[in-house]
């Protein structure tokens, strides 16, 4: 087989769409990433949370229906929006490092032992840093292909995961993470790209 009928190797697309020869693009690979957390707990350095990641889910947006009942039909407009909490699994290390760091999180939250509260949510909310790597290291320092970065945030949940006999697995610790707002950076990447309001009195659907 010719080398060059690789290049063919997608989707067809008309001739006023693409050329025969357009190739397909390199995906992002979902185990090249890394998680950053800033403000998170009290003790440093946090890159050992950053070290210990086994997954993290990307953020999911949602809105809500708003159905208007005309006639002999409906119209259906998007109402406000919602962000989905996320998920980030940790080894829990020998040191205690990831777990010091995790329970630090959550006494700023809520001091469990003096049963006193955070004064305002800027006293505990972090931020969390996604990014989407190329798979470079070491001398080739990798390029970050896509960032989210989650304002707000604070921990909803933290599992500390269960032992048994059965297993050779590390021990984990489940977080589940609820923001305020995300975004796609630098802007212009996707979501909190600058698109200017649009106010059109043209009939779309």
């Amino acid at each position: 087989m010719a080398v060059a009928s690789l290049t063919r190797m997608t989707v067809p697309l008309a001739s006023d769409q693409s050329a025969s020869n357009q190739g397909l693009l390199m995906p992002k690979l979902s185990y090249r990433f890394r998680v950053i957390f800033e403000n998170f707990g009290v003790s440093t350095p946090r890159t050992e949370l950053t070290k210990q990641v086994i997954d993290f889910k990307r953020p999911t947006a949602s809105f809500d229906d708003i159905t208007i009942p005309i006639y002999n039909s409906e119209l259906k407009l998007a109402g406000k929006y919602h962000w989905a909490d996320v998920t980030c699994n940790l080894r829990d290390d020998a040191s205690g490092a990831v777990s010091r760091l995790v329970g630090e999180q959550l006494q700023k939250q809520m001091d469990f032992l003096e049963m006193a509260s955070a004064a305002s949510g800027i006293d505990y909310k972090f931020t969390t840093r996604f990014e989407v790597l190329d798979g470079g290291n070491g001398a080739a320092e990798p390029t970050v292909l896509e960032t989210w970065e989650l304002y707000g945030c604070y921990l909803k949940s933290a599992d500390y995961g269960n032992a048994a006999y059965n297993t050779s697995e590390p021990m984990k610790i489940a977080l589940t993470v609820r923001y305020d707002n995300a975004n796609q950076v630098p802007n212009g990447q996707g979501v909190g790209s600058v698109i200017a309001r649009t106010v059109n009195d043209v009939v779309t659907g």
